[in-house]
């Protein structure tokens, strides 16, 4: 099964064939790919939506009846309003009315648990048991195992079969194998995949092609949700990367890849199959076209196009640009959605509150979003489900968001916003779960947004609600980032407990936050997090209005400590959000150890560094000359305009060793005659001063040091013996105390 194709950028390939086929033995298998759909049933610019997929898709197969409708995963979950609001049964009329006929699991079908998918999506539909599901396509996932045993999970099985020409002499077979992301217990909440995991794709997806292959299966095809990180053909056999391991380690029973999950349209050939992703939301259609000799038995070419949807046709300024669609628009899947939209709309048009301005996600340049920002929504939402946690089950202290939880900007319209507006920005419908957490858990969950080595994403900035704030060093080792936290300015004990309520997704240690999971007293409050925003701008007497002040700013000394006298170096970083509209400080205070402010200037661009670093300052603090050593300098810098407020406090270098040297005067001495004399000597890493003390014998000495030094006259001893003598030195603002022992012979 050896294809053979090659691609030219989108277009389609044109196939070679080994040998020259009879055309009444040649079979044109065509199969049509989509991914990560989420539920964008309706039109919106360049989204085709739902009844343009069917219509492009009946139009196709009209064409060619060997046709499969497949699909690569996250057809529903993050889905819009008019999907959501009813559980995505819209989203799953539609495609059914499109005819798809399989499709790899996404991380986002497990969004309401495992058991959700196989006994709500994936069950027969029925008007009282089971009003919200029926999905007819088949979902596969050859590499979603039993934790128990390693075996299948049930209700899932990991290929599906498509037979053409059956019991003729052109009987095609074309397998699909299912896989979904490596890293799903990353991405969905654990509780509801706690029996079942995601094993190596490769293995899974090997032994299955393998076994379709000697079941007589002609043509295997891998649906996989996993996908490249950049449209480029090398960054798809990029053999470091989670994507190329699978397009380099699949063997050559697989015919072609079809994947998902990074959103990214591609069209490649690769090890001449090939490679393909729709993008996301039904903005293309993969079409690979396969020719079968059932004469010889031999898949003798195979093509891959990517087909766009709608074609972007520019406005005239003031005029937006429109999308009008390439494929007739499928009245029966109208329905459905036009059905949908009605019902949303009456549902979505409520009226919930009033916010004074945008809260936005955080962006990146290129102007997509950015989950290791800090953001105005992120804080927003965190503060909103501590505030809307029940008094009953004890309140909550704290609160923390997700960022890929957030998954639109709550903008309003005309200071307004909407049911449909806040249940966008929230489409998962977790709960509210509460529990309580000692400081040091807090910390560690903290430490926790630098995620582990090969997470889909190396850092995931969490929304904090309001009064919680903390420093950071980025430059320390991991673990060990986290300087300083407060609550309401007072700072965390770590031994003190505090209640603390996140989403049912992060509760369960979702995204990498596995000290949440540890929490303890967990309560599901069985609040959603829709229900608490709705519940929290009801009846507010004053606008919602967006906080620009930074809750985690990093502070990074140049040293570990100072020197009196000497100026620190430090390095302030994100002291500003990035999204449009936002406000930023040019300038802010400084002032140390409670001194007049002096202005500094903040650069702000808004770029693509892993991490939250945008907003940046460098501070020259001066240490005081009398600075008491082993103390720490009090130091505030305040953004001018948003009016950030980072405290922190500079180390001055702790005292240093002294040590003494000492010698008696002369060598021999003797009772009654001999006058001694005793040198001592203080040395340190800066000059000794102050005092030295001797005492032996029942007599007290003591002498002040002059660079370093002092000599102490001791007198006469009456009796010969041993004298020992205990020097003491009482240290300076630099240097720590010493002792020292000697011992000098009296002879007669």
């Amino acid at each position: 099964m050896a294809a053979v194709a090659l691609t030219i950028g989108g277009l389609a390939a044109v196939a070679t064939a080994p040998a020259q086929a009879a055309p009444e033995d040649v079979v044109d298998v065509q199969v049509l790919g989509i991914n990560d759909f989420h539920g964008r049933i309706s039109a919106s610019s360049a989204e085709a939506g739902a009844a343009v997929i069917a219509g492009a898709v009946k139009e196709l197969r009209a064409e060619n009846p060997n046709t499969v409708f497949a699909a690569a995963g996250d057809l529903i979950g993050a889905s819009t309003f008019e999907s959501f609001i009813n559980q995505d049964k819209p989203t799953i009329d539609a495609l059914n009315e499109a005819g798809l006929d399989v499709s790899a699991v996404g991380n986002h079908e497990f969004d309401q648990g495992y058991d959700d998918l196989v006994n709500r999506v994936m069950a027969p539909y029925d008007a009282d048991t089971n009003p919200f599901g029926g999905a007819e396509w088949e979902y596969i996932g050859a590499n979603v195992k039993k934790k128990a045993d390693g075996t299948q999970a049930d209700g899932l099985e990991p290929s599906w079969v498509q037979t053409f020409g059956a019991g003729t002499a052109e009987e095609v077979q074309v397998g699909f194998i299912g896989a979904v992301t490596e890293h799903l217990d990353e991405l969905v909440a654990p509780d509801g995949i706690a029996d079942i995991e995601a094993t190596d794709i490769v293995s899974a997806v090997n032994t299955e092609a393998d076994a379709l292959t000697a079941d007589g299966v002609d043509i295997v095809v891998l649906l996989v949700h996993e996908g490249a990180a950049t449209t480029a053909i090398e960054s798809a056999q990029d053999p470091a990367s989670d994507f190329g391991k699978i397009v380099n380690g699949v063997d050559t029973d697989v015919d072609a890849i079809i994947s998902g999950h990074t959103h990214l349209a591609y069209n490649h050939t690769i090890g001449g199959r090939p490679v393909v992703s729709a993008g996301q939301y039904g903005y293309n259609l993969n079409q690979l076209q396969f020719s079968y000799d059932t004469a010889t038995d031999d898949l003798v070419g195979v093509t891959s196009t990517l087909l766009p949807l709608t074609t972007k046709v520019p406005g005239v300024p003031p005029a937006p640009d429109t999308y009008p669609p390439n494929y007739p628009v499928d009245e029966p899947t109208k329905a459905i959605v036009d059905a949908a939209k009605a019902s949303a709309d009456v549902k979505g048009a409520v009226e919930i509150g009033d916010i004074a301005g945008p809260f936005r996600r955080p962006l990146t340049s290129s102007g997509s979003d950015n989950r290791g920002r800090e953001s105005t929504l992120g804080n927003l939402v965190a503060e909103v489900q501590r505030a809307q946690t029940p008094a009953a089950l004890g309140g909550a202290e704290i609160a923390f968001m997700n960022p890929g939880g957030l998954r639109k900007d709550m903008v309003g319209t005309g200071g307004r916003l909407t049911y449909r507006q806040a249940a966008d920005v929230q489409p998962f419908a977790n709960t509210l779960v509460r529990m309580e957490l000692t400081g040091a858990q807090i910390k560690a969950v903290l430490e926790e947004q630098w995620q582990p080595a090969g997470a889909s994403r190396p850092f995931l900035r969490l929304g904090v609600s309001e009064g919680f704030t903390y420093t950071y060093d980025p430059a320390k080792a991991k673990g060990a980032r986290i300087t300083r936290i407060w609550l309401d300015d007072v700072p965390l004990s770590p031994s003190a407990t505090y209640a603390v309520t996140v989403n049912s997704f992060l509760a369960s240690g979702g995204d990498n936050f596995t000290t949440l999971a540890s929490g303890t007293n967990k309560k599901d409050t069985g609040v959603t997090d829709l229900q608490a925003m709705v519940d929290y701008l009801d009846g507010r007497a004053e606008p919602l209005t967006p906080d620009f002040t930074q809750h985690a700013v990093g502070v990074s000394p140049n040293k570990a400590a100072y020197q009196p006298g000497e100026t620190a170096q430090v390095a302030l970083s994100s002291l500003s959000y990035t999204a449009l509209g936002d406000q930023v400080d040019a300038t802010g205070s400084l002032s140390v150890a409670g001194g007049a402010p002096t202005s500094v200037a903040i650069t702000t661009t808004s770029d693509d560094v892993i991490g939250d670093e945008v907003g940046q300052a460098t501070l020259a603090v001066k240490v005081p000359a009398s600075a008491v050593r082993g103390s720490q300098i009090p130091v505030t810098f305040t953004g001018d305009t948003t009016g950030t407020t980072v405290r922190f406090w500079v180390p001055v270098a702790p005292k240093t060793a002294s040590t003494i040297r000492a010698s008696v005067t002369p060598k021999k001495i003797r009772a009654k005659r001999t006058t001694v004399r005793l040198k001592v000597e203080v040395r340190g890493a800066s000059q000794a001063t102050g005092k030295v003390t001797v005492r032996y014998a029942g007599r007290t000495r003591t002498a002040t040091l002059r660079n370093g030094r002092a000599t102490l006259r001791l007198g006469t001893f009456k009796k010969p013996g041993k004298v020992t003598a205990r020097i003491s030195y009482a240290g300076n603002a630099h240097l720590k105390p010493a002792t020292k022992r000697i011992t000098f012979r009296i002879r007669r």
